[in-house]
């Protein structure tokens, strides 16, 4: 564990919200890589993660209804 973790276990935020913190601690090792990546590259990683985003609210609406009579139904419900 670096000396990074403990410090934000220990700020405000890490004291208010022990389960997030525990969760950077256990990513930080899977994490650090992505800081080394190129700002180019982090951003498609972002990209990336607005469409999951998205996806997500989509599959929210739908998983609601069950099935649609048509396409137009299914577009008009989004």
């Amino acid at each position: 564990m670096e000396r990074v973790d403990l410090t934000f276990a220990a700020s405000p935020l890490g004291v208010r919200y022990p389960a997030a913190a525990k969760t950077f601690e256990d990513a930080w090792e899977r994490f650090t890589p992505f800081l080394a990546s190129p700002p180019d590259l982090r951003r498609v990683i972002y990209t990336t993660n607005s469409i999951e985003s998205l996806n997500y609210q989509l599959r929210k609406v739908t998983k609601n209804r069950g099935h649609f009579p048509s396409d137009e139904a299914a577009i008009k419900m989004l």
